[in-house]
């Protein structure tokens, strides 16, 4: 008599065995996951730096670091790092788009839909490091994929709202008019016995009669109420200068990281001792001290040489001005 036959235990590879695995549970990725992930490309970039302080890890001020949120099976992520100066921006940002939507999608297996880079630190390159164009070459970087990733338009990094003092004194006034409301009520149940302030100043409105000191109150009033509307409708000031290829912005970095910039940048030219640069809306002002036996038209051609390159890509085109002094 043939022995019955038995299906052998399913195999690893077993459609079966995945299936049946599958019904067990499910895979969740939390979005501290990601931003480990995210930290970790960002570190793989030449370029970029770790930054920390004393307190750093208590405030969550250490570079670099992510904000991510994840949702309908993508991520978006908003990266804030730290470079090393001198640098190319441009390509710090390829190399960092492409590292971080490659390790993300990797590892997680959600696509990058949107990835905002902000340059929100510096850091001085020791003098063996200076060579920036062994640094960036375009050669030898194996760990970025060979796709390109098209640049995604950011979001502009602005101020706190103007209204916002005005948001915390209508809180407060609510907050306070919820307690006075709290108070009459107790006082109408009989929990203690208290003079009732809303009635007695609904009264006291009543009985009033026209006196001098209303005009100047309503008027206060009307100016108060001018400058609140003002504040909620008047635009977020900008606090970073946009990088941009063609027409869309890749990173944004402060005008504080712009003047380290061009300073260290006039540092390299033959002649030049010290540099210091100023930023505001309209200029790029570089101040530089040469040696005597430089000529200062020559150090102001190479200086304007050096600098104008970045300053190219800026979305803003500030102008730039250049003052020697011996």
């Amino acid at each position: 008599m043939a022995e019955p036959f038995t299906a052998p235990p399913a195999g690893p590879h077993d459609d079966a065995a995945l299936d049946d695995t599958a019904l067990r549970g499910e895979l969740v990725i939390k979005e501290r996951a990601v931003v480990k992930i995210a930290v970790a490309a960002a570190l793989q970039v030449p370029g970029v730096v770790k930054q920390s302080g004393g307190l750093s890890r208590l405030t969550g001020r250490e570079l670099p670091r992510a904000d991510v949120s994840t949702g309908a099976g993508a991520v978006a992520i908003n990266l804030y790092i730290a470079v090393q100066w001198p640098c190319h921006l441009d390509l710090v940002n390829r190399r960092l788009r492409a590292q971080v939507h490659h390790q993300v999608e990797q590892m997680t297996g959600m696509p990058v839909i949107e990835l905002n880079i902000v340059v929100v630190g510096t850091e001085s390159a020791a003098p063996e490091d200076s060579s920036t164009e062994s640094r960036y070459s375009e050669q030898g970087d194996p760990a970025a994929p060979p796709a390109p990733v098209a640049p995604i338009r950011p979001r502009t990094p602005r101020a706190t709202p103007a209204a916002v003092p005005a948001a915390i004194i209508v809180a407060v006034g609510a907050l306070g008019l919820a307690v006075v409301a709290a108070r009459e009520l107790l006082i109408m149940r009989g929990t203690f016995a208290n003079a009732p302030w809303i009635r007695n100043t609904v009264q006291w409105l009543g009985r009033l009669h026209w006196s001098e000191w209303i005009v100047p109150v309503a008027a206060g009033a009307i100016v108060l109420g001018v400058v609140f509307i003002v504040a909620a409708l008047k635009p977020r000031p900008r606090t970073h200068l946009p990088l941009a290829v063609g027409d869309t912005p890749i990173v944004w970095l402060r005008p504080t990281d712009l003047a380290r910039n061009s300073s260290s940048h006039a540092k390299t030219v033959p002649g030049v001792l010290s540099a210091h640069t100023t930023v505001d809306r309209k200029h790029v002002t570089v101040r530089v001290v040469r040696i005597e036996s430089t000529p200062a038209g020559d150090v102001a051609i190479s200086v304007r040489e050096v600098v104008e390159p970045t300053l190219s890509l800026l979305g803003t085109s500030p102008e730039l001005r250049v003052q020697v002094k011996p």
